[in-house]
């Protein structure tokens, strides 16, 4: 039987695997969809793994099947960003992007092995963050005035989320007020990959939610006087915008939490790299100061591994070695 040309152009077409972009399309949709990735993950891969087709594209422009690349052209990719100034850190972002894409291509048969493993990670300068003491944090947190804040009432209760419960930027802003357990005096928060977790609500950062829950509720009830404006989202931005239209929840964004946190820290006079991953970082310190189980604070971080928590050891080492330096007379 002689087939015609369109028949045989049909069968190649179905044969021919998918260009890169589309297995990028697809793996975002499996962390999405399966994972529960956040938008923000979603984000950040698909730049990195876009940006990586392009290269592959633009450079190798005879790969057309993702099974054709090599560890070599990975490594190659990282070199041209450190070339462009890309810091080691961002281009271990990269890489990692990469290597988990790479990881589920096995997996789903796209490909024998996941070459990206076989790329080693930049070597990244160990520094500690720099964690506020618990003196500062108690000053920055119980002053959060009108000269500080444009709405105190609702940025002191961020603050003490932030820094009483040790949560996410990410995880505070998808706060809506049913996760609120009063009857348990917690929180639900739902962390990475949708994992969700009960974290105690300590009696201060109950006091500032209360008080803010006041003035949230007096703000709807005067914007929206003749309309019934309701929104699920806790946190809410300082005109409101969104509430009552389709699909609108007012709800505040990670961005305006950095700068709310990083607004309050420096007219208390902390350094200007505060940001609201430093609160949580100083929630595990102090927690660890004070003597608490490093699992358990693992539990209150949603730490999936507890190698990620012994870095909060390594903060207190630091400091203790700091003091010993400072004080010990055989020390100098």
């Amino acid at each position: 039987m002689i087939r015609s040309d369109a028949e045989i152009e049909e069968d190649a077409e179905q044969q021919a695997p998918p260009p890169l972009a589309g297995l990028v399309d697809e793996y975002l949709r499996v962390l999405a969809n399966e994972r529960g990735s956040s938008a923000h993950t979603l984000r950040a891969y698909q730049r990195e793994l876009m940006n990586f087709a392009s290269h592959m594209g633009a450079r190798h422009a005879a790969i057309v099947r993702v099974d054709q690349i090599e560890h070599l052209h990975i490594r190659t990719y990282l070199g041209t960003l450190l070339e462009r100034g890309l810091s080691k850190a961002s281009t271990a972002r990269a890489l990692a992007a990469i290597r988990s894409w790479f990881k589920w291509l096995a997996r789903a048969g796209h490909v024998e092995q996941n070459v990206a493993s076989l790329v080693a990670t930049p070597k990244l300068p160990k520094h500690l963050p720099r964690v506020p003491s618990i003196e500062q944090m108690n000053r920055v947190v119980d002053n959060v005035d009108d000269d500080a804040a444009s709405w105190p009432a609702r940025d002191k209760a961020i603050l003490e989320l932030l820094y009483g419960c040790g949560i996410r930027n990410a995880e505070l802003t998808g706060l809506n007020i049913a996760d609120i357990h009063w009857g348990n005096d917690a929180i639900l928060v739902r962390g990475k990959g949708q994992k969700q977790r009960l974290i105690p609500l300590g009696d201060a950062a109950a006091q500032a939610l209360r008080a803010y829950l006041a003035e949230r509720s007096a703000r709807l009830k005067a914007k929206f006087a003749n309309v019934r404006a309701e929104t699920p989202a806790l946190f809410l931005s300082l005109q409101l915008r969104g509430v009552g239209k389709p699909a609108g929840e007012g709800r505040l964004t990670t961005r305006s939490v950095g700068r709310i946190v990083k607004r309050v820290a420096i007219l208390r006079g902390l350094s200007a790299d505060v940001h609201p991953h430093t609160l949580r970082h100083a929630f595990g310190t102090h927690l660890l100061e004070e003597g608490a189980d490093l699992r358990a604070i693992q539990e209150l971080l949603g730490h999936e591994r507890l190698s990620t928590t012994q870095r909060y050891t390594q903060l207190t080492t630091a400091q203790l070695e700091a003091v010993y330096d400072k004080t010990h007379p055989r020390a100098r």
